[in-house]
This record gives structure tokens, sequence and C-alpha cells, in this order.
């Protein structure tokens, strides 16, 4: 059952009313996430305002940034990150139910958004979760935005589950990787989806066909370079992702297996229920956790939107 409605919401407009027009879908992909910020700023470029936003884990951070008013605070912050400063942000955990207890990240993130209600955003917007009891698709459209967005990215093995309403709630990715459907339900006329893994098993095979290959030999550099964190989490996330024994890392084996599973789950719901449009920045290079790399992924996300600007015109021609 998907939670998306509430006894507290706004009545619902009268019929004279426009009807909501566009839907954006932002899809998940962790790091190459922030080729949504490049997508978006480039749709507000043309004059394209969703009507809808839907967004499930790092697509739900960069939607909801967006529309709180904050989305050149967040871009700020990641075009600033390094790998020494990513380090920063990881405080492993020897016991728990991530291997990072997300604390660092969470309080980052509330200091670039100040506190704000889902209700209170000038647009629709929905964070795509998963209850991690039932399985069930939870969709988050009212209460504090920053808990929505944590719980939406709350990637199970990394980060610990969030709880809300009495339910503990991890990434939507598991569920609804690029959430048209949450837009279709909610009136949208046209939905132009951002997905993040049409060439996830292009380029990025071979990649990590060599990283695998490697692992054995690879010092992790950056590790020693971290100017926060103990001895004990250097330790950890040495253990974490590099192989013994010629095999990957437990972490790798995490982020590959996670990388399968939105392919696989984005092609199956897409195939039931396609975007009007569907933009796809070639980010498949682009290893998951390389969220140092936002200058190179902000321009191809908005690159991919004039890709399918023929389409988003004709789409958007519908509704005239």
């Amino acid at each position: 059952m998907t939670d998306i409605t509430d006894p507290n919401a706004p009545s619902s407009p009268p019929a004279s009313a426009r009807p909501p027009a566009v839907g954006l879908a932002l899809g998940g992909g962790v790091a190459r996430g922030w080729a949504h910020i490049g997508a978006v700023r480039r749709l507000e470029e043309l004059g394209v305002k969703p009507d809808i936003i839907a967004g499930t884990s790092v697509g739900a951070l960069v939607g909801g940034f967006w529309l709180a008013g904050h989305l050149d605070a967040l871009e700020g912050w990641a075009r600033a990150l390094t790998k020494t400063r990513m380090l920063t942000y990881f405080d492993v955990m020897l016991n728990g139910s991530g291997i990072m207890g997300g604390k660092r990240l969470e309080k980052a993130l509330r200091q670039y958004l100040p506190p704000a209600n889902i209700e209170d955003l000038p647009r629709k917007f929905v964070a795509v979760t998963a209850e991690l009891a039932t399985g069930h698709e939870i969709w988050l459209m009212n209460g504090d935005l920053g808990e929505a967005i944590q719980a939406a990215y709350a990637l199970p093995g990394v980060f610990p589950p969030r709880a809300i309403d009495g339910r503990w709630l991890i990434d939507g990715a598991l569920v609804n990787p690029l959430p048209v459907s949450a837009c279709r339900a909610l009136g949208a006329r046209v939905v132009i989806a951002i997905g993040l893994h049409a060439d996830a098993f292009g380029i990025g095979v071979q990649q990590r066909k060599e990283k695998f290959g490697m692992l054995a030999e690879d010092g992790g550099e950056e590790l020693e370079h971290a100017s926060k964190g103990g001895l004990t989490e250097k330790l950890m996330l040495r253990r974490l992702f590099h192989a013994s024994n010629n095999a990957p890392g437990l972490g790798s084996v995490m982020l590959a297996s996670f990388n399968i599973l939105m392919d696989r789950i984005t092609r199956s719901r897409l195939g039931g229920d396609p975007a009007d449009v569907l933009v796809t920045p070639q980010v498949g290079h682009v290893p998951l956790l390389d969220f140092d790399r936002a200058e190179e992924l902000i321009e191809l996300g908005a690159k991919a939107v004039d890709a399918s600007l023929p389409q988003i015109e004709s789409a958007l021609a519908y509704l005239d």
C-alpha cells in the first residue's frame, strides 16, 4: 500500500483550478545524482516549471533543495567536495544498522537547508522511500523536508533507516528508482524523467572489472590524507572497500549490487509506466561514491536536457 494521503493535508482545489500538468521524476544514483542539478537548472532556463516533483534517493535531495529555494547552497557544497572533504563526513560505526551513522552528513544538510515542511513548498513534492518491515513504497508528502530527504537516501547497509510516523524507512531506490508513477498518481499529464542508469553497464563495466582486479594493490591514498576521523575509521574504510585475495571488498560488492538492482528495477518500472520524456545523462562511467566530481556531473545533466529538447518541446505542446 502506498502512503499518499494525510488527514491534515489541505483540501482538494476546486474543479475550476488548473490541474497538474507537468511532473518531473528525479531518479536515484548516489553521487551521479549531481547531474540532477545541471538538469533542473537547464529546465528552469528553458522555462519548464514542473507542477509536481517526485524524487528518489539523491533525486529527493536535489528536488527538495530546488523547491525550497536553496539549490545554490547545495551546488556550492557539492562543487567544493574533494576526496579529503568527503572523508570528513564518513562517521564509520562499528556497531549499528549502517556502516555510517550519518550524523555528520545530517549536520551539513541542516546547515544548508533551513527548516521547512513539504506541504509549504511552492509546488507538490514527493520523497519516495520504502518501509523496511513490509517493503511497501512510501511517499512522503508532508512533514519535515530534511527528515524526508534523509529517509529517501537511507541506503541499507550504508546509512541507518529513519523512523518517521512509527515506521522505519529506507532508500526508495529499492522499490522505485525513477518515480514516474508518483507523478502520474498525483495527476501529471506529461512526465519528464531524469534517469541515471541508462548507460550504467556500458563503459562502467570495464572500469569495474579493472577496479576489482586492482583492489588488492590499491593503497587508498585518500585515506591517509583525511584531515578528520580517527585511525579506526580509516582502517574500517580500507577494509570495506579494499580487497583481500583479489576479491572485491564488502563495500564494493554492496555498491555494485545496488547498481545492478537500480538498473533492473528501473527498466521494469519504466516498461509498465514509461515517462513521456526520458532524459538520460551519460554518467555510467562515474563510480557511485565519486561525490567529488560534481562539476563534471552537473555539466552532463545540462547536456542531457539539451539533447532531449525536441522531445520535451513535443510533449509540452500536447498541453496547449
